[in-house]
């Protein structure tokens, strides 16, 4: 491809709305262009990232044993009916009528209509297992459509669906699309974590997210040091080890602590550790219950974790008007001691004694407290945020580590949550009709992209890896008008070319600075550049986009070199 003929509109200053860098670059490498909030077009440099993401996919998911099919983007509201899923995905769900006024939803997942085709085409046992995949444009109606590709409204996503006689299947099932994912990830060159997570709306009884590790990720991960456990924080399992019973030591002591509000002011008033203060947290559920939460000082609590423990499907912090009726004081002054309400304190508290808590008054605490002396306690359970220096779960030699990561996939064991509820079933083989046991496992394709970015770039660009990079070499021509200059490098382009080499010459007539400004921009992995000082020598030179190195190539050897380093690169990521 040439550049002088390609459509390929690079920004020199970054647009005002573009808050991430994935969301900058793409927009100032012309990658992509906003059409509304949340909505992007995909231009053509852009959408070759994207076809090789893709075809990555089909490739793993087809080894795998899954089969590529297409469902439709408006699905009739009678299919979400049936799931209940009409009345309760909210408003991220686009609902409309058609001309007869029937109601429709733009898909923003397809665990329905997929349960529909099943329960209609397969009959028995010996169809399955089944897993039908699609790589198909959703749409959700975020209400803060932000940072590009990273969180829009309208987006592709490969969506597949496992269908099994019974869990043993569906474990299986599974466990082959765990690994087809670390297949893929290895293989677009990503450093990555496959996290245990928590289902959310989709549902489910098991999970794991796999995470692009960086900086920008919006989510929380922690990984062992020694073994392979790693969870998203909602979801990290904690223990408790050495943990002796609680011993009191002191009496309950009330104290005055005017102006003193938080664990920071309360600690540093009684010249004390945060660890040694016990704050009161009052909370709100969805069973319209309120609850008194302890956690020590220094840690925070983990509402999906609380929600498990407590059965309901939320649980977030009361309102201030709902803490001063629950505590007859202002947020800051919440305590166990006296309060009339159902006490759930994290695993951690159980190991303490003669800790700080509030008063239920207003610039007053308690010093000596402890649990069943001074208050009882419902409940002890892991109910805290995970964090680094925490111990496994899963071996005694390691610690949590701390990460900032990108959800690019999710996988989920689904169970006959949607079979049940549509009344999906084959018969077994004694004729008796049996619920088919799901599994869902969706990539985000342009999220996966722009991760991969937020990834690989330095203050000049992007640095794609091989496998995900638009073009695998660049030959900058640099003076066009030199007609030694221009045979070298349409020698070097048809030759590259012939080898099956994705190359992009930039035969434009414009100043070396601003090719090479550009080329460092786009972040195409190899760049030739040929000029006339080192074709005087029969050379030209070669750069590496990622880690800068540069080398002076004869001219003779150049295209296989670079053939030799495209087939390395792409090799590498193989490797699963």
């Amino acid at each position: 491809m040439r550049y002088s003929q390609y459509l390929l509109p690079t920004l020199k200053e970054t647009p005002a709305d573009a808050e991430v860098i994935s969301h900058q670059l793409m927009m100032r490498t012309g990658m992509i262009r906003k059409a509304a909030a949340g909505v992007y077009s995909y231009l053509p440099f852009g959408l070759r990232s994207i076809r090789k993401m893709e075809q990555i996919i089909r490739e793993e998911m087809n080894r795998a044993g899954a089969i590529e099919c297409l469902m439709p983007m408006a699905n009739p509201a009678e299919l979400w009916q049936e799931s209940g899923r009409w009345e309760k995905y909210g408003k991220e769900l686009l609902r409309f009528k058609d001309r007869k006024n029937a109601d429709f939803c733009m898909g923003p997942t397809h665990e329905e209509v997929v349960t529909d085709i099943i329960r209609n085409t397969v009959s028995s046992y010996r169809q399955l297992p089944l897993n039908l995949y699609q790589i198909q444009t959703k749409f959700r109606d975020e209400i803060r459509p932000r940072f590009g590709l990273m969180r829009g409204r309208e987006f592709i996503m490969k969506d597949a669906y496992s269908f099994d006689l019974e869990d043993a299947g569906a474990d299986q099932s599974y466990q082959k699309m765990y690994q087809a994912y670390r297949n893929i990830f290895n293989r677009c060159g990503l450093k990555f974590r496959a996290v245990e997570a928590d289902s959310g709306a989709i549902g489910g009884n098991f999970s794991h997210e796999f995470m692009v590790l960086a900086e920008s990720g919006e989510d929380a991960i922690v990984s062992c040091s020694h073994c392979e456990y790693a969870a998203n924080v909602e979801k990290a399992e904690l223990v408790y080890r050495q943990q002796t019973p609680a011993r009191a030591t002191a009496e309950l002591q009330r104290i005055d602590t005017p102006g003193q509000r938080t664990i920071e002011d309360v600690a540093d008033f009684l010249d004390l550790a945060p660890s040694q203060v016990v704050k009161t947290l009052i909370v709100q559920t969805s069973a319209d219950e309120v609850v008194a939460v302890l956690l020590r000082g220094d840690r925070e609590l983990n509402s999906i974790k609380l929600a498990n423990v407590l059965g309901v499907d939320w649980a977030l912090l009361a309102e201030d008007e709902v803490v001063r009726t629950a505590t007859g004081a202002p947020v800051g002054f919440a305590g166990p001691v006296g309060l009339q309400l159902r006490v759930i304190a994290d695993a951690e508290i159980e190991g303490m004694a003669d800790f700080v808590v509030g008063g239920n008054a207003e610039d007053v605490h308690y010093l000596g407290a402890n649990h069943g002396r001074d208050f009882p306690v419902s409940c002890f359970a892991d109910i805290r945020q995970a964090v680094a220096g925490d111990p496994c779960p899963r071996c005694e030699a390691g610690a949590f580590e701390s990460w900032r990561g990108i959800e690019v996939g999710h996988v989920f064991k689904l169970g006959i949550k949607y079979s049940e509820a549509m009344n999906a079933t084959v018969l077994d083989a004694h004729g008796k009709a049996q619920l088919l046991v799901m599994g869902c496992y969706g990539i985000g394709v342009g999220r996966t992209v722009a991760a991969a970015i937020e990834q690989n770039h330095d203050e000049n660009g992007m640095m794609l890896p091989m496998p995900l990079a638009p073009f695998q070499v660049l030959v900058t021509m640099l003076n066009p008008k030199d007609a030694e200059v221009c045979e070298a490098a349409e020698k070097i382009y048809a030759e590259l070319q012939e080898l099956g080499v994705e190359v992009l010459l930039d035969d434009r007539d414009e100043r070396p600075g601003i090719k090479f400004k550009d080329a460092d921009l786009i972040g195409i992995p190899l760049r030739i550049t040929v000029g006339a000082r080192h074709l005087k020598e029969g050379n030209v030179e070669l750069k590496r986009r990622a880690g800068g190195e540069q080398d002076i190539v004869p001219l003779a050897d150049i295209t296989s070199r670079v053939h030799q380093l495209v087939v390395e690169a792409l090799k590498v990521t193989t490797k699963s």
